[in-house]
């Protein structure tokens, strides 16, 4: 299986994440979700391998979160997964898919679960240097 992360250049965190991976040695499939959403099935089975509800993956801070009223508690997991398809900002990310599993990362260090052989040490962008296993 080849790797996949589904990636928003924009992102420091999604940035990092790909540079973990590729320094880890995996050359992964970029998604750039924004340009090309998962299909709903998709989302489906990413969530489930993850363990997440709907509402988990969700970014809250999104305008279009609160336009659409999706903080209501009465706005079912089906209604969410529809906004997400409809409207991929509200994707979480990043999201890495490997043969070891699916993660969220959030915190950006949830990468290392997911990789063969991560490195034992990165520097993010911001000069920040991470360890694995964190220390």
């Amino acid at each position: 299986m080849t790797a996949t992360i589904f990636h928003n250049p924009k992102c420091s965190t999604s940035r990092n994440a790909l540079a973990i991976m590729q320094a880890s040695g995996e050359t992964p499939e970029v998604i750039e979700y924004l340009n090309t959403p998962p299909s709903r099935e998709y989302l489906v089975n990413l969530l489930n391998q993850m363990h997440m509800a709907p509402r988990e993956l969700m970014r809250s801070k999104e305008a279009v979160f609160t336009e659409l009223d999706l903080d209501n508690p009465e706005v079912s997991d089906d209604q969410l997964i529809d906004a997400m398809i409809s409207h991929p900002i509200l994707i979480n990310r990043p999201i890495v898919v490997t043969d070891k599993g699916a993660v969220l990362c959030r915190p950006l260090e949830r990468v290392f679960e997911v990789l063969a052989t991560p490195v034992e040490t990165f520097t993010k962008e911001n000069g920040e240097i991470i360890t694995y296993p964190a220390l």
